[in-house]
């Protein structure tokens, strides 16, 4: 008996596993549908649409639960088959039986797949409606907001016209201003321009008298270099004269001795 058992339950599930997706595959998916979509609606009903909501779901159980049972049905039906004497024939019968039940809840399933598909396209003009009423009822905020908004760039383009009169009326004080700056700069240019001319010549003259300084320098050092050697020379040629006076006096001195000799004898 256990064994039986399991295999019915195998079979059932087996049998349940396609059946149950393509039921699953059976719902459609409305792409304009969202949660976040449905999310103000719900808000502003949350009475209706969760009941509406709760129906909805409790009859995709019963559905869903209903495809179960003829499954495992159709499994246990099929398991009993191979024990009697007309098996195909047997097998036939509980395939109609199971693809008839399949087929009404296919009917009762795409019934609330466009029940569901007419409240969401219900849900989506009612948000519709809102939005439009909102939009509507901002209106007079809108233009207010415009009216503002133009308003405030009128001021600033008269603020701007005003700036620019402003700025023209001061362009010949600024010219003004700006060509008695040039000439400070300009003298200022000038002023440097001496300075630094004069800084030049002033280094020049500085070299030149250093020059001239110098060479008075080596003339000076020359002209005593040559009064020694004219006083050397001097003293050379006085000494020699000196030497010769005394010299022609040693010799007259002689001279006068050797008379005296002679005179003497």
């Amino acid at each position: 008996m256990p064994v039986a058992a399991a295999v019915l339950l195998l079979c059932a599930a087996g049998a349940f596993a396609p059946q149950r997706a393509l039921a699953q595959a059976a719902k459609p998916v409305d792409p304009d549908t969202s949660v976040s979509a449905r999310a103000p609606d719900a808000a502003a009903q949350p009475s209706a649409d969760d009941s509406l909501q709760a129906d909805f779901a409790q009859r995709q159980k019963v559905l869903d639960r209903r495809t179960e049972e003829n499954n495992y049905r159709y499994g246990v039906k099929e398991h009993d088959c191979y024990s009697k004497f007309f098996v195909n024939h047997c097998l036939d019968n509980a395939r109609n039986e199971m693809r008839e039940t399949r087929q009404q809840i296919r009917q009762e399933q795409l019934a609330l797949d466009d029940e569901q598909r007419a409240e969401r396209a219900k849900q989506r003009d009612q948000q519709k409606a809102i939005k439009r009423a909102q939009y509507e009822a901002e209106a007079p905020q809108r233009a207010a907001n415009e009216k503002a908004s133009q308003q405030a760039y009128e001021d600033r383009q008269r603020q701007n016209a005003l700036a620019a009169a402003q700025r023209e009326a001061e362009a010949p004080q600024r010219a003004a201003n700006q060509a008695a700056y040039d000439r400070k700069q300009a003298d200022y240019q000038k002023q440097l321009d001496e300075a630094r001319a004069r800084g030049v010549q002033d280094a020049q003259d500085r070299e030149q008298k250093a020059q001239r300084y110098e060479q008075k320098q080596q003339e000076a050092a020359q002209h005593r270099a040559e009064v020694e050697a004219r006083q050397k020379e001097a003293a050379r040629k006085a000494q020699e004269k000196a030497q010769q006076q005394e010299q022609q006096r040693q010799e007259q001195l002689k001279l006068q001795q050797q008379q005296q000799q002679q005179q003497g004898k």
